[in-house]
């Protein structure tokens, strides 16, 4: 494989050369520390809203008089939108640029942002949030095709590391601003932030960005293979987003499975017969670029599935603000951002191998010590399980991300962008799914005989299943005029049996953790960036 563009031809052969041989741009259009900079504010703005929308759901749903099940459309519509559509966004931006894409994905962002703050009902901000999804998509892909386009080979990995920073500080500070905007302003406030990011992002768009299209980009649409792709992952999300509610071994869940399979099955025949396939199967001969996708599935599994029950186990245990559990994540947000640069660093030096390697086994090494603790730890040892949980992630996210979109040609460089996201997306969805049946199950095992054990009145099958459900996110069932005294023994109960299911959810992300090391053990740099490796300097 080889990095080509057409502006730019290798020294007298006629050939195009790799982006890492190109002169410095003069002025601003196409400089590629500017590039990165642009870059970021959108990212920003689409990682931000990850989680920032989250602190947002209960006044939402007070004002707009919205069920249970009506908030989980507001986060279940944006990530359907989102994962189902960010490979064939990414090849979207290998066909037309991936400097157009991203201003349309910036602009649709902030528009469909600033309509949800103007939303009167809740169908209108699930319909807008599914636009924030589809032009989110748009934009993830693009940014990476950009920096691909733009850094050379030696500087890549520290600018997918600031990269990297960017996505995890917002994600991280997400609950901060939002609780301190639904706080001190309104829920409206959450949205509309996004408008003046995405103006300053489009403004800096059109000024600085260069338009990078490599000589061998796709020429027509796979449109059967798009179908039969987004297909397969909406049935494999929508499984794995129902299958809390319908349980694991409900039909519903393992028919969505089944078709899912069959989606990806048909997809992967269609796509050996097509001219020009929407992703070209030869990609994935690449054992390192495979290698990057599994990594980090696995790394999103132990990561946001782990991480979820700490925010329950921050708020609902120890009683914290989302302002103040927002705070005390601050040590793996803090790693994240320091980490990421110096991962990069590290990558270029070293190669991706032993850097993921040693990331993923800091990443099991934190979350089994997250699985020792109890409903009374400490924020110091809290503190050191989150900062080490970020100083593993740090270089995982950097190096997988180079490794597959540094082992794709340039024409796909969208392609492997939306690659990338999508492995992140599932991986996070799956550990969510998987890890909170393991909460549950253990829950439901321990609950009843805890509950006696403590001298508590016995619990009807009923009773005990709607006490489960709320043990399960770390709130104690006390009915309203429970004499104290029991309702201090019902509290502690609900804690330690949520802490019991959060230790061996956190257990099983370890191993998960564990696995992925041998993963990173097939990684390698890219051929691009080998060949491009010390040549040009910015």
């Amino acid at each position: 494989m080889t990095s080509q563009t057409i502006e730019t031809t290798g020294p007298g052969d006629g050939t195009p050369a790799d982006p890492s041989d190109a002169a410095p741009p003069a002025g601003l259009r196409g400089h590629p520390w500017f590039t990165l900079i642009t870059v970021a504010v959108g990212v920003m703005m689409v990682a931000l809203d990850g989680t920032i929308v989250a602190i947002a759901n209960p006044a939402i749903a007070k004002d707009l008089g919205a069920s249970f099940s009506d908030v989980q459309w507001i986060t279940n519509a944006y990530f359907l939108a989102l994962a189902v559509s960010l490979i064939t966004a990414g090849k979207l931006g290998d066909r037309f640029g991936h400097r157009q894409t991203f201003l349309v994905g910036v602009t649709g962002f902030a528009a469909a942002s600033g309509a949800i703050g103007l939303s009167h009902s809740i169908a209108m901000v699930v319909t807008f949030r599914v636009f924030q999804g589809l032009f989110g998509a748009l934009l993830m892909p693009a940014a990476l095709g950009l920096l691909r386009a733009t850094f050379p080979a030696e500087k890549l990995n520290m600018a997918i590391g600031i990269w990297g920073m960017v996505i995890g500080a917002s994600t991280a500070g997400g609950p901060i601003l939002g609780g301190v905007l639904v706080e001190r302003v309104d829920w409206q406030s959450v949205f509309f932030v996004n408008v003046p990011v995405g103006a300053l992002a489009l403004l800096l768009g059109a000024l600085i960005l260069a338009d990078h299209r490599a000589e061998k980009a796709p020429r027509s649409f796979d449109v059967l293979g798009i179908l039969l792709l987004s297909a397969a992952m909406f049935c494999l999300v929508w499984a794995l987003i129902k299958a809390p509610a319908w349980g694991w071994g409900d039909g519903r869940t393992w028919a969505f499975v089944a078709a899912s399979v069959l989606g990806f099955a048909a997809f992967s025949f269609w796509e050996t017969r097509v001219r020009e396939p929407l992703i070209p199967l030869a990609l994935f001969r690449s054992v390192p670029l495979s290698a990057g996708v599994v990594l980090m599935v696995l790394m999103a599994i132990a990561f946001m599935g782990g991480l979820f029950f700490v925010t329950f186990y921050l708020q609902n245990v120890h009683g914290m603000s989302p302002i103040d559990a927002g705070l005390h994540l601050l040590p793996l947000t803090g790693m994240m951002i320091v980490g990421s640069p110096l991962a990069g660093v590290l990558i270029t030096k070293l190669g991706p191998r032993v850097p993921l390697a040693g990331g993923m086994i800091a990443t099991a090494v934190a979350m089994y010590g997250m699985s020792t603790l109890k409903a009374g730890t400490g924020s110091a040892t809290m503190s050191l399980w989150f900062a080490l949980l970020g100083l593993g992630l740090a270089p995982v996210m950097v190096g997988a991300t180079e490794v597959i979109v540094g082992n794709a040609p340039m024409e796909l460089s969208g392609v492997a962008g939306g690659l990338q996201q999508a492995a992140m997306q599932i991986g996070g969805s799956l550990g969510t799914a998987v890890l909170g049946a393991v909460m549950a199950s253990k829950v439901d095992h321990d609950l009843a005989g805890n509950w006696t054990g403590a001298g508590l009145p016995p619990l009807a099958p009923a009773q005990l299943d709607r006490a489960s459900e709320a043990v399960q996110v770390g709130v104690a069932p006390v009915p309203p005029g429970t004499p104290a005294a029991f309702a201090e023994k019902i509290t502690s109960v609900a804690h330690d049996t949520f802490v019991s299911g959060m230790s061996l959810a956190s257990l099983v992300a370890a191993a998960v953790a564990a696995a992925a090391v041998v993963v990173a053990l097939f990684t390698k740099r890219g051929r691009n960036a080998e060949a491009g490796a010390g040549v040009g300097h910015i």
